[in-house]
C-alpha cells in the first residue's frame, strides 16, 4: 500500500484519540468484549435485532457479492453481527473483525465503525488511515443508526473490504440501508404504540439542540412519528431552554429575571411568548405558569444524564460545545456554566488521557492549563503524545507568564 501524502483532519483527530487511549499501532487483533456465550442474548435484546434481517437482505447480500463484509455494532462499538462469504470472514479473523469484538477507537484505534460512533456521523477510513498496521490493507465505510423516537445512537452499520469499495457509491448504499432501518423501526414502534394506549401515542415530543449552537434547533415529533424541525431565533431559543430546564414552569417575573439582563416591561415578555406560541402551536406552550406541555429531550440534559450515571466518555461524546454560547441571558449563562463545569470536573477526575485529550483539542478547552497539565501527568513516559502535550503546557506557561 502506498504511503499517504496528507492526512484528513478527522483522521488526524482519531489518531490522537487512539494514541491518547494507549492503543498500540502493532496490535493485531481487536479485543473480544462479548464472550460467545453472551452474544446471543445481547443480540436478541438489542433494538437492531428487529431490522437486522432487512439490513442483511439489502446490504449483506451486496457485501457478499463484492467479497466484502457487512457488520452491525452496538453503541459501545461491539460487533453484534458480521456477515460475508466464508473466505473473506476468515481473512477478517486475522485482525479480530469478528462478532463480539470491540471496535471503539479507544481499544481498536482509528477505524470507520469507531469513528462513526465518536463523531456520530458517516465516515470512511481508507487503507493506511487506520491506526493499527494490521488493518491497513482494509478499507471501510460506516454510518450511525439512530432511534427514531429520541435520535439516540443505537449502533453503527459498516461495510469493510478491499480497495475496490473505496467509491462514493459504497457510502451512499450504507447510508440508504441505515435510513431504511430507521424507517422500519419507526413503523414498528408506531404499530405497537397505537394499540395499548392511543393517548400516549398521540403525545408530542420535543427535542431541543442547544450545545455549540447560537440558535437552538427544535425537533417536534407527534404520535404518528411525523417530524417538524424549527430553527429558533436567539431569544426564542433562550425561552425554550429555560422552560425545558424548569418542567414545573415559571411565572412571568421568574422568566423575565432569567431572560433579560435589565428590567423590561411585562408586555415585552408577553409579546415574545405570543410569537413563540404562534410558532410552536397553541398546545405546546401553556401559561400560568409558563411551561412546555410536551415531553422534552435536550442535548445538554443528555450530557447531565450520562454524568449522573458515571459514564464520562458518553457525556463527553454528547457534548457538542457550550450551551447557546452567544447568549448573555442570566439563566442561560447559569445552565451553560453548570453543564460545562460538571463535565470538566468529571473529565479531570477520570484521569483518562483520551478523555482529557478530547477536551484540550476542543475550541473551549484549548487553553485549559489545568487540563493540559493533568493530561501530561496521566500519560506514560512512552506515549507518543507526551511531546505534543508538553509543548502545549510550555506554550501556556509562556503566555501566562507574559501576562
Amino acid at each position: 500500500m502506498e504511503p499517504m501524502t496528507s492526512v484528513r483532519p478527522q483522521v488526524a483527530d482519531s489518531w490522537l484519540r487512539s494514541a491518547a487511549a494507549g492503543v498500540d499501532t502493532g496490535l493485531v487483533d481487536a479485543p473480544i468484549t462479548v464472550p460467545e456465550d453472551a452474544l446471543r442474548d445481547l443480540r436478541q435484546a438489542h433494538p437492531l435485532a428487529q431490522v437486522f434481517p432487512l439490513l442483511d437482505d439489502v446490504l449483506g447480500r451486496a457485501a457478499r457479492e463484492c467479497d466484502a463484509i457487512m457488520a452491525v455494532s452496538d453503541a459501545a462499538g461491539q460487533l453484534l453481527w458480521v456477515c460475508g462469504t466464508p473466505s473473506v470472514l476468515r481473512r477478517a479473523e486475522g485482525i479480530g473483525f469478528v462478532e463480539g469484538s470491540n471496535w471503539d477507537e479507544r481499544v481498536a484505534g482509528t477505524n470507520a465503525p469507531g469513528m462513526a460512533l465518536a463523531l456520530d456521523q458517516p465516515v470512511n477510513v481508507v487503507g493506511a488511515e487506520h491506526f493499527r498496521r494490521s488493518v491497513q490493507r482494509w478499507s471501510c465505510a460506516a454510518t450511525p443508526i439512530h432511534d427514531p423516537t429520541d435520535a439516540s445512537l443505537l449502533g453503527v452499520l459498516d461495510i469493510t473490504g478491499g480497495a475496490e469499495i473505496v467509491v462514493p457509491q459504497t457510502m451512499a448504499m450504507v447510508r440508504a440501508a441505515a435510513r431504511m432501518a430507521e424507517a422500519e423501526l419507526a413503523r414498528e414502534l408506531l404499530a405497537r404504540g397505537a394499540e395499548p394506549d392511543p393517548a400516549l401515542s398521540s403525545r408530542t415530543r420535543v427535542g431541543l439542540q442547544a450545545l455549540g449552537r447560537d440558535e437552538a434547533l427544535l425537533v417536534l415529533t407527534d404520535g404518528r412519528h411525523s417530524r417538524r424541525t424549527v430553527r429558533l431565533s436567539r431569544r426564542h431559543g433562550e425561552i425554550v431552554l429555560l422552560l425545558a430546564s424548569t418542567p414545573r414552569g415559571m411565572s412571568g417575573d421568574e422568566l423575565a429575571v432569567l431572560l433579560y439582563e435589565e428590567d423590561v416591561s411585562p408586555s415585552t415578555l408577553r409579546a415574545e411568548l405570543n410569537r413563540l406560541r404562534s410558532l410552536l402551536g397553541e398546545d405546546l406552550l401553556a401559561s400560568r405558569p409558563y411551561r412546555l406541555t410536551a415531553e422534552v429531550a435536550a442535548d445538554w440534559l443528555a450530557v447531565e444524564a450520562h454524568l449522573a450515571a458515571g459514564d464520562v466518555a458518553s457525556a463527553l461524546r454528547a457534548y457538542r460545545g457550550p450551551v447557546l454560547p452567544a447568549s448573555t441571558a442570566p439563566g442561560v449563562v447559569r445552565v451553560r456554566r453548570s453543564v460545562e463545569g460538571a463535565l470538566r470536573r468529571a473529565v479531570l477526575a477520570s484521569r483518562e488521557p483520551d478523555l482529557m485529550s478530547t477536551w484540550t483539542r476542543s475550541a473551549w478547552g484549548a487553553d485549559d492549563y489545568e487540563m493540559w497539565t493533568a493530561q501530561l501527568s496521566a500519560l506514560t513516559a512512552a506515549s507518543p503524545l507526551r511531546p505534543l502535550v508538553a509543548g502545549q503546557v510550555a506554550r501556556l506557561d509562556r503566555e501566562l507568564g507574559a501576562g
